[in-house]
């Protein structure tokens, strides 16, 4: 769970879990599923080498034939074949929306605009939604601050593996249809 919906979880008098409903206690942790997560072995789609869930996120990271079973299925979704990385727009540093300073990567243009701009309630295009392939870049947000820390608390390099001109339908089809046939 993302940090928002945890915090929508903890706001009842009596706090929810997220997905089974039973009662949660802030800052208890979840010791059945942590012992759930150390004990349920999986297989890696890529080298088929068992291990137990808590060591596959690791796993993942480093398996070079793990990374290639994911490039098949962006593959799968792409419709067009991938353009000269020359094509795309800078979409690794962007300039603060509100002073203008240069180069901040997501994470600092976050930080940044927290520490300095957190109280500015001028209308600005957001920087990072304008260099993606769907982004407007003459939309002005309503509330950039709360745009920023709900949208881009993480890199859209993550999800998309750097490929933006994979459809966004066909890519959830393909991880649909993946997650079924994946055990």
């Amino acid at each position: 769970f993302c940090t928002p919906c945890l915090q929508e979880c903890l706001k009842p008098k009596k706090p929810v879990c997220g997905v089974c409903r039973s009662s949660l206690s802030s800052g208890s942790r979840a010791l059945d599923l942590e012992k759930q997560i150390e004990t349920t072995e999986t297989t890696c789609n890529g080298c088929n080498k068992k291990m137990f869930l808590s060591k596959m996120r690791s796993h993942a990271a480093s398996c070079s034939k793990y990374q290639n079973y994911i490039m098949e299925g962006v593959k799968a979704v792409t419709k067009e074949p991938l353009h000269n990385s020359r094509n795309f727009p800078n979409r690794f540093t962007f300039p603060c929306p509100y002073c203008s300073e240069k180069n901040f990567d997501q994470e600092g243009l976050v930080e940044h605009c927290k520490a300095l701009h957190s109280m500015d309630a001028k209308q600005v295009v957001c920087p990072i939604c304008a260099s993606m392939p769907w982004g407007d870049p003459n939309y002005r947000s309503a509330n950039f601050m709360e745009h920023l820390q709900r949208r881009h608390r993480f890199s859209y390099d993550t999800f998309v593996v750097g490929d933006y001109d994979a459809d966004e339908d066909d890519m959830m089809a393909q991880v649909l249809l993946r997650s079924l046939r994946d055990k």
